[in-house]
């Protein structure tokens, strides 16, 4: 079953304690999971209180379904930084998905 994982690394500028930065990362992650079904986490250790990497992971039968899930998951993620304050300095997406002869039996 293919899965595909989005990786976003964030810069809240205007973030001046964790407090900040918590806030801003917990708005996000919430939102972008209200809208979409999918699994959202911190990946950092959150030791700068102006940067943070998130990471989405999503499963589906679809391969192509995937690549379009992730791709409006990082265009919302756009959109929802302006009115929170951050930005996306880095984002990409990855598929690990097993190749259908993995599933096959060899005899």
């Amino acid at each position: 079953m293919p899965i595909a994982t989005l990786t976003l690394e964030l810069s809240m500028e205007h973030a001046q304690s964790l407090k900040d930065r918590r806030q801003v990362v917990r708005s996000l992650k919430d939102k972008l999971r209200h809208g979409f079904n999918i699994s959202i986490a911190e990946l950092d250790d959150a030791s700068l209180c102006n940067r943070a990497t998130l990471g989405v992971v999503a499963i589906s039968s679809s391969r192509a379904y995937l690549g379009g899930q992730l791709r409006e998951v990082e265009a919302a993620a756009r959109r929802l930084c302006v009115g929170l304050g951050c930005e996306i300095l880095d984002s990409y997406i990855e598929s690990d998905a097993l190749c259908d002869d993995a599933n096959r039996d060899p005899g």
